[in-house]
């Protein structure tokens, strides 16, 4: 099981009204709700489409939202723990 963690790596990524999808490049897709990540969720659609895919899939990062995911932290289950406010 490690190895399919430490294996994963985002090729693309995409959003629904409620779901970050990220296709990994072994061919798995894995969906991820919106709420485990406030910054996302609250972002417009110009801001989710400015997605860095960096260290060769491992990461996926949003400078304008100051938010840094880690792919196979996803598989995982980890999500954002900050405590931000709800609007």
């Amino acid at each position: 099981m490690i190895s399919l963690v430490s294996e994963a790596k985002a090729q693309k990524i995409w959003f629904d009204e409620d779901n970050l999808w990220i296709s990994l490049y072994d061919g798995r897709t894995l969906s991820v709700p919106l709420a485990y990540f406030p910054r996302l969720r609250k972002a417009t659609k110009e801001q989710l489409s400015k997605v860095i895919i960096s260290g060769g899939g491992l990461g996926l990062h949003w400078e304008d939202l100051d938010e840094d995911i880690s792919v196979p932290g996803l598989l995982i289950g980890y999500k954002d723990h900050s405590k931000q406010q709800e609007s």
